[in-house]
């Protein structure tokens, strides 16, 4: 006996849309992925297209590692685990375990949606985890919180990072300007993970205060962020021709920011195009060297937010 097909999807799941006035967001099913956000018709973030799959990280969800795990191994209170590697050309294993999953709707609204995942215990992540994220849109732009929790009856390690492309409609990056409030910079070996740290001050890193891209290229975390009365810190993107900004902002539960370029990026078409500006709450090669991870208790959690302001400075 046949059995009808199930009904297309595209790559990325079901698409589940939000507004608030002139802002328009989507976030798929597969990876809760922010995969568009637009203001007045403008693009906010370099996403994807309906029938692609998300490239170069865009819009994924990283967790429950971000960026890179150097062979792919670690070792958390004696539990020795070993990860597949998903950038086999640096053996590195990257940017977690869930940006693939199926997330399940928990409600939305008309500028509101919450997704739920539940990553299973595996060979490369022994303990089972509970990802809850919400995006709301208002008039000061997107809000994205997440609450973490430990369902495992031992302590699980958990860092989590996010990746938006960003945007002010230049052709290039090059023309743009940016501003990082990170005053320190890690320092990579030829695998991309950290050997080292500096100051910024008076480098070629230094984009506290903005700056014109220019020919910089930048595959960097930043560390040491300065940040506002309300503990938040922010990145700006600034197109000097046409006044459009991006402002990326993250509470006190991120303390990094890569910074991407996107000159490696394929097709080559797609290179600076856009700057992905990711917060992080740990560094790359977390799980191994044990900086700024999480250690989450059973039953606890871990909650933290960031967000993207695409309006103009109050009093411009």
């Amino acid at each position: 006996m046949s059995t009808a097909p199930d009904q297309y999807l595209p790559p990325s799941g079901r698409q589940f849309e939000i507004r608030h006035g002139d802002q328009h967001v989507v976030v798929t099913e597969v990876g809760a992925t922010l995969r568009h956000y637009a203001l007045a018709g403008d693009e906010v973030i370099d996403g994807f297209g309906v029938d692609e799959m998300a490239s170069g990280g865009r819009g994924q969800v990283l967790a429950p590692w971000p960026n890179r795990l150097g062979d792919g191994r670690y070792t958390f209170e004696g539990q020795a685990e070993r990860v597949p590697l998903n950038e086999p050309e640096r053996t590195n294993a990257i940017h977690g375990l869930v940006r693939w999953l199926q997330w399940t709707l928990v409600g939305q609204t008309t500028d509101t949606v919450r997704l739920r995942c539940v990553l299973e215990p595996q060979p490369a992540y022994q303990w089972r985890l509970a990802l809850e994220i919400e995006f709301r849109l208002s008039g000061t732009g997107l809000r994205v919180a997440t609450t973490a929790t430990n369902l495992a009856a031992t302590r699980a390690p958990f860092g989590i990072g996010f990746h938006p492309y960003l945007t002010v409609g230049t052709a290039t990056i090059d023309e743009a300007v940016l501003s990082v409030p990170g005053r320190r910079r890690l320092l990579a070996d030829e695998q991309g993970l950290p050997i080292g740290e500096l100051q910024v001050a008076g480098t070629a890193d230094d984009f506290t205060q903005p700056r014109r891209i220019g020919e910089a290229v930048l595959d960097a975390a930043f560390t040491d962020l300065v940040a506002d009365d309300r503990a938040r810190a922010h990145a700006v993107l600034t197109d000097p021709a046409t006044g459009r900004r991006v402002t990326l902002w993250t509470d006190a539960g991120f303390r990094y920011l890569m910074v991407f370029t996107g000159d490696t990026l394929d097709p080559p078409e797609r290179r600076r195009r856009a700057v992905a500006v990711e917060p992080m709450t740990c560094p790359p090669d977390a799980l191994r060297s044990g900086r700024d991870l999480i250690a989450l208790e059973p039953g606890g959690e871990w909650r933290g937010a960031w967000g993207l302001d695409p309006f103009p400075f109050q009093g411009d």
